[in-house]
């Protein structure tokens, strides 16, 4: 460095931030080779400035008597004292008494950055040996080995007890090493700054030390100027501006120079993972960039779930109506002998009931991981249980139409309609669907699908269709009974009966007309995880409003008015609407 800075000293160069090593950055008497131009404002890291405690006394204390034949201390005597032992006209005569605390020399600053490496360097061997030489009834007590002779140490042994020591010196600093021999590493951050009389000033600006906390190891000194090159307060740039972060594509500015250009964010769906990047990358489909766009990562998985607000709700509804079922089912089999449970057929009662039930039930198959088996189950499980649920309401409306015609003189209505009619048609519309499925399942079957193409950002996991035909076969049979189900009691709401629910279940045909018109643009244009939410709410709200709007009024009379459940009050009631 000493041979360099000479010829650089002599050669107009550009200014430059210099940094320094440990070797030269804390040497101040290299300021007198490189001009104020060159070194003004170089920062480098030194080993920390320590005080050893009672060195400057014991190196201040040496006495000529002491060692009264040594000729170095002799000649280190003449030497600082600027005298000599041997009498002579040209300088005085030492004595021997002069006093070392008289003079400021090189020899009187201790506080060198090297000594403290020395020092503990030596107490770091001292402490090896200390260890190795301890005996406690023939075993050493660190290692639990036999004790060793001082006659026969070997440096291996001391190289062995050195790796285990941890103490602190005098001055504070804790001396340990690590797996690798390592010490703890602790560093000034020096700055040299000049003053106008060409001297240097080496402020430390920041101290260093690996011994702290990730993120607390470097601190800057409070209080303290930074110099740059050409006396800056500010850090200098080689560039027009800082180089394009990650994330980011550069792009050269044809009417700059050309270390002068422009940074642009990478595009949606697009990363660059270096500096100054010249081009972005897309992720592949199934990946998206990062918040900072610079790396790929895989899309999040989006399905409904049971965990989350919108499936608890759900499922929460779904479990509610199976009790709401099974409630009524009970109260149902309570009275099963009551006049108005037996005169609305009660083996279609109990069937429908069941198969309500079991709509609430294959709702929950919606919810949750898509799978290969719950794909084929939760679709083919809607269309039947609906179907089964349609065709009881189917029958009991027929039931009410042919009981009126049974009213009419010479009529045998109830005759080709009877039990076993009822629960062959129930069974017959049921097949009709269970071949619809059959057939969806063997051609072409729902299957679980990764949907990268609704969002950008995120994977749905959905159950496609397999054959869209097949799915709309299904609702389609499920809607063509239940239109013909709304006109047949339509016709019979205003029939003499006992009690005819005819009304009743016109008006949960409309509201489950209703329901699955407006569930198929809903159904259609819903993304992701909200198709499947809006299919159950469809199978719920149609569920809810056949179960409410069918067993509601009985078990309201069954458990408020028992007193209009009875033979006289049903006889009374169909003479006053004859009349």
């Amino acid at each position: 460095m000493r041979e360099l800075f000479k010829l650089i000293d002599g050669n107009k160069l550009p200014r430059k931030q210099w940094i320094g090593s440990e070797a030269w950055i804390s040497q101040v008497d290299l300021a007198s080779l490189g001009s104020k131009n060159i070194l003004h404002g170089a920062m480098g890291f030194a080993l920390p400035q320590s005080i050893i405690p009672g060195l400057l006394e014991f190196i201040l204390s040496l006495k000529l008597s002491d060692e009264p034949e040594s000729v170095m201390i002799k000649a280190f005597w003449e030497n600082f004292f600027d005298c000599s032992f041997s009498p002579s006209n040209t300088t005085k005569l030492c004595t021997g008494d002069e006093d070392l605390r008289t003079i400021s020399s090189a020899y009187t600053n201790t506080a060198l950055r090297s000594v403290r490496n020395v020092y503990t360097a030596v107490y770091s061997i001292a402490h090896a040996l200390n260890a190795l030489l301890q005996c406690e009834n023939g075993l050493n007590p660190t290692t639990g080995k036999h004790c060793v002779n001082k006659s026969d140490i070997q440096p291996k042994q001391i190289l062995e007890h050195m790796k285990l020591v941890d103490f602190t010196v005098l001055n504070g600093y804790k001396v340990s090493f690590d797996e690798n021999g390592d010490s703890v590493a602790q560093y000034d951050l020096l700055n040299w700054q000049y003053k106008e009389d060409d001297s240097v000033n080496v402020i430390n600006i920041g101290h260093y030390d690996n011994s702290l906390p990730e993120g607390q190891r470097f601190r800057f000194t409070p209080n303290t100027t930074i110099v740059w090159a050409l006396n800056s307060i500010e850090p200098p740039k080689s560039v027009c501006r800082d180089a394009c972060p990650a994330g980011s594509r550069k792009a050269i500015n044809k009417r700059a120079p050309v270390c002068c250009f422009d940074c642009f964010e990478c595009p949606e769906g697009g990363i660059s993972n270096d500096t100054d990047s010249s081009d972005c990358f897309l992720c592949t489909v199934e990946f998206w960039p990062n918040e900072k766009k610079d790396k790929c990562i895989p899309k999040p998985t989006e399905f409904l779930s049971f965990t989350e607000i919108m499936g608890i709700v759900l499922t929460v509804f779904c479990c509610f109506g199976v009790f709401l079922s099974i409630l009524i089912f009970i109260i149902f089999l309570v009275n099963r002998e009551t006049p108005i449970v037996r005169a609305n057929n009660s083996e279609l009662s109990f069937l429908l009931l069941l198969s309500l039930k079991l709509c609430f039930l294959c709702s929950l198959t919606f919810i949750g991981r898509p799978s290969d088996w719950s794909c084929m189950l939760r679709h083919t499980a809607f269309g039947i249980t609906f179907v089964l649920c349609i065709s009881c309401i189917l029958g009991k409306t027929i039931v009410v139409l042919m009981a009126f015609k049974a009213t009419l003189p010479s009529s045998n209505a109830m005759k080709w309609f009877g039990p076993t009619q009822q629960r062959f048609s129930v069974l017959a519309f049921t097949l009709i669907q269970v071949l619809i499925c059959i057939l969806w399942l063997t051609i072409n079957p729902p299957f679980p699908n990764r949907n990268v193409q609704s969002f950008k950002d995120k994977i749905v996991l959905e159950c496609a269709l397999g054959s869209p035909i097949g799915f709309w076969a299904v609702l389609g049979y499920i809607g063509l009974l239940a239109i013909l189900c709304f006109i047949l009691a339509f016709l019979a709401r205003k029939l003499p009966d006992s009690f005819n629910e005819a009304k009743f279940i016109t008006f949960s045909m409309v509201i489950f007309c209703a329901v699955w018109i407006a569930f198929i643009p809903a159904y259609v244009s819903s993304p992701g995880k909200a198709t499947v939410a809006v299919e159950i709410f469809a199978i719920l709200a149609s569920s809810f409003g056949l179960l409410l709007c069918i067993f509601v009024p009985k078990c309201y009379i069954i458990i408020f008015k028992p007193e209009q459940n009875s033979k006289k009050h049903m006889k009374s009631k169909m003479q006053s609407k004859g009349i």
